[in-house]
């Protein structure tokens, strides 16, 4: 009876827990977003997946998928992309916080969480390729009637040698998502050695 209300009790500081965590990438990621330097207009940067990540570690990957989730969700109703780039979003992000999620929800050890931390930086630059090849980007280009040399083109005013969507990705979209996943995980990282002793104490078994 004991393990029953403790199990309750987790699960609803996990949903707790969960929901803070999405409310505030929420937060970060439509009120403290900017755009970067030379590179398109539609490639910005925030710190929304942090809260992801943090959730992730804590709580598990699921958590930290639910927070991916619930913040490209409500992002579709802000959305000016008819909700490609929330798709994109969700997708990367989801390949950010799952492996350090897998990886220190059992084991609060700071290696652990570094290890996942730059396998999710990786895995989303790579998938960032396969994604938008494959289901972004031709899906913006249905949605909004642009065919992709149009998007190309976008890329071509920074860097005219480029001439396919694969070497705007290779180029462009590869380094710039693992930066940024980078930035976030070095960001979570600290956070989480930091707020360790209270996650431990407030929402682990």
């Amino acid at each position: 009876m004991e393990n029953v209300k403790t199990a309750k009790r987790f699960d609803v500081r996990r949903l707790v827990f969960t929901a803070l965590m999405a409310a505030l990438s929420i937060v970060l990621a439509e009120f403290l977003g900017f755009k970067v330097g030379i590179m398109p207009s539609f490639m910005t940067f925030d710190f929304s997946d942090v809260p992801a990540m943090l959730a992730s570690m804590t709580m598990g990957p699921v958590s930290g998928v639910a927070v991916c989730l619930i913040k490209n969700i409500f992002g579709c109703f802000t959305t000016k992309t008819g909700c490609v780039g929330e798709l994109s979003n969700f997708i990367l992000s989801a390949c950010l916080v799952l492996p350090v999620g897998l990886l220190t929800h059992k084991s609060a050890k700071i290696s652990r969480a570094v290890i996942g931390c730059i396998s999710g930086a990786v895995l989303m630059a790579l998938v960032s390729i396969a994604s938008n090849y494959f289901l972004v980007f031709p899906a913006y280009s249905v949605a909004f009637g642009a065919p992709i040399e149009a998007i190309v083109g976008m890329y071509q005013k920074i860097l005219p040698s480029v001439d396919s969507l694969m070497d705007c990705l290779v180029i462009f979209n590869m380094p710039f998502t693992f930066v940024k996943g980078a930035i976030a995980a070095v960001v979570s990282i600290v956070l989480y050695k930091k707020l360790r002793p209270v996650f431990n104490g407030l929402y682990r078994e």
